[in-house]
């Protein structure tokens, strides 16, 4: 059994913060526990864009906190979420999330991320594995 606080993991090496200065995520479940997804709490700051698209992975997001505009980039569908409401990444979409206000979500990735990862010039993450 793992018990493990998303205080525990702050300013550790689980605790990422994007380059872009657009977001921060705290990653209390990573492919090296090997149970098959990752999990994090990830804080997209009010009044930023940022544009990804998870080509090896696929991800869950329930908004916990704040409001932000989901856009299929590849559609153009507009989602507003707010806490309590999920998107569901499942076509491996190209979107662009903008927060209204900060934005906090817990995330599921399957498969798992190591920790590592940064998004590429596309937005995506590569699919990286532990041994």
């Amino acid at each position: 059994m793992i018990v493990r606080s998303f205080e525990e993991v702050e300013n550790t090496d689980r605790h990422i913060k994007a380059a872009s200065g657009t977001w921060e995520s705290k990653r209390i479940v990573l492919a090296k526990e090997k149970v098959g997804f990752s999990l994090h709490e990830t804080i997209m700051y009010a009044g930023t864009e940022t544009s990804m698209w998870y080509a090896n992975h696929i991800e869950a997001v329930l908004c916990i906190g704040g409001e932000a505009q989901v856009t299929n980039d590849e559609t153009g569908e507009v989602h507003d979420i707010t806490p309590g409401t999920m998107y569901l990444l499942n076509g491996h979409e190209h979107h662009t999330v903008r927060p209204k206000s900060d934005f906090r979500t817990i995330c599921v990735f399957n498969p798992p991320v190591t920790g590592r990862e940064e998004h590429d010039e596309s937005g995506a993450y590569p699919l990286l594995t532990e041994d």
